[in-house]
């Protein structure tokens, strides 16, 4: 099968992992993907993530965080906004504030992938990826 949106397929993974209360889920690799991992692992929304390099792709398996006491995942929504079909960009001026700054937006910058606020730091836009919060 032919992923026509790998960066919704990884988001979707662990969504559905989440909801399954899985400890562990496995994606297929590529560089975006791994440094999208790095940011949720930044970040404190994933416990740990190992890249294995067996086999064409890799793969990148990712162990999942959940709340000690009442089992709840860390991560709470995770949501695509820009889509092949439909492109998200944002200037400087107008980065994305998630939640009101309690969870992040991850954005892809002709200084590479990472959050809103490293963005606003180096006061660069680009396309944002996704939310996490």
């Amino acid at each position: 099968m032919k992923v026509t949106d790998p960066i919704a397929d990884f988001l979707t993974r662990i969504r559905n992992a989440q909801k399954a209360n899985h400890r562990i889920v496995e994606i297929p690799s590529s560089n975006m993907k791994k440094r999208l991992t790095e940011i949720l692992y930044e970040n404190g929304f994933i416990y740990k993530y190992k890249f294995d390099a067996d086999g064409p792709q890799g793969t990148i398996k990712i162990a999942l965080k959940y709340d000690p006491v009442t089992k709840a995942p860390a991560i709470k929504g995770i949501n695509r906004i820009s889509t092949p079909g439909l492109r998200k960009y944002t200037g400087a001026t107008e980065l994305p504030r998630v939640m009101s700054g309690l969870g992040i937006a991850i954005m892809s910058t002709s200084k590479g992938v990472m959050t809103e606020r490293e963005a606003k730091r180096q006061n660069i836009g680009g396309e944002v990826l996704c939310y996490v919060y």
